[in-house]
């Protein structure tokens, strides 16, 4: 493999071209975890993988739980399959746990506060409750626990990576939080061993070719743990050697009939294209700005940002471009935003 086959083969794998999927669920399935702090945009990252592109479908999955909104792999947001849930948090949630032991520290959650305020959480949101952050605040409260700001959401983290809670249904425009043991009574556990394998598996099947050090920032794992999750599945994945770097990945797919037509894609800022690498995100989006909202990408380099401008009755995208487009590849562009435009305008 050559370095500039790095980017078409990702575009492949992470399904952003060649063969999408049927549902919102297979795509979450298939890329493990997605980043999800935006979650409108993060629902358009969803929806760029399904063959239909159906934002009502996603809605509806995350209604019914078969998709869940909640902080894993890295002390953010994530969409995961509630039935994946259980072994995510049992690969990962051990590094989350140390990543927020500093911030723990100086709001004074240790663990006795933290075993309470799990225990209040959880009796309040048994019978099926779905309660938003705000009325979780008050359950503290009436327990003695203050919580408010920055400190409410480190003692919900815990309960989240603590597999007490995850994302109810919205209620209105508000999130909400339920009880895991409830939403998603038939999860399938795994032992840690087993999870790392797992959690191997999906990332380089779904981004390959990548790096030890890209799996290993994604998943916030230990570099060690990340060579190990490797050894664990070494025997299901390829790997070659680009540069002095070697990057593993999973059983090609099918190869898209070539296209001498340029393509444009409009990704949101925390799409998996761009967060699922660090190390080596040069090799396939070339430089990326620090400042990026959101990036255009021109046959899987990225060549400028946009972003929305909501108006009274619509919504206009603005892109700022890194150099100039010939008439192809404006054609392109402007096939993109319409597609883009449309979805966010909920047509």
């Amino acid at each position: 493999m050559r370095r500039d086959g790095i980017a078409p083969l990702r575009m492949r794998t992470q399904r952003l071209w060649g063969r999408r999927f049927g549902t919102p669920r297979e795509v979450v399935g298939w890329l493990g975890a997605m980043q999800a702090q935006e979650f409108a945009l993060a629902k358009w990252s969803i929806t760029q993988r399904t063959r239909n592109m159906s934002r009502a479908a996603v809605e509806q999955a995350f209604a019914a739980g078969i998709i869940v909104r909640t902080h894993v792999l890295r002390p953010t947001w994530h969409f995961a399959l509630g039935e994946d849930l259980r072994w995510l948090l049992t690969a990962t949630a051990p590094r989350v746990h140390a990543l927020n032991a500093y911030y723990n520290r100086q709001h004074k959650l240790d663990a006795k506060l933290l075993t309470k305020s799990n225990s209040l959480i959880a009796k309040a949101l048994e019978g099926g409750a779905h309660l938003t952050r705000g009325e979780l605040a008050a359950v503290l409260k009436r327990g003695g626990i203050r919580a408010a700001g920055t400190r409410l959401a480190y003692i919900v983290m815990r309960a989240e990576l603590d597999a007490v809670v995850c994302s109810g249904a919205m209620r209105g425009k508000q999130h909400t939080y339920a009880l895991l043991a409830e939403r998603i009574p038939n999860g399938k556990p795994l032992e840690r061993e087993a999870a790392l394998a797992e959690l191997t598996r999906r990332y380089y099947t779904s981004r390959g070719p990548a790096t030890v050090n890209d799996f290993a920032r994604w998943s916030s794992l230990t570099t060690a743990q990340a060579r190990e999750g490797i050894a664990l599945v070494a025997h299901e994945l390829e790997s070659d050697v680009i540069d002095g770097t070697t990057y593993w990945f999973g059983p090609p797919l099918p190869r898209a009939s070539a296209s001498a037509k340029p393509r444009v894609d409009l990704v949101q800022g925390y799409d998996e294209i761009i967060m699922s690498y660090s190390e080596s995100r040069d090799a396939s989006l070339g430089p990326v700005d620090s400042r990026l909202l959101h990036a255009v990408l021109l046959d899987g380099r990225m060549i400028g940002k946009w972003k929305p401008v909501a108006g009274r009755n619509s919504v206009v995208l603005k892109t700022v471009l890194n150099r100039t487009l010939n008439r192809a590849e404006k054609k392109a562009l402007a096939t993109a935003v319409a597609l883009t435009t449309a979805w966010m305008s909920g047509k």
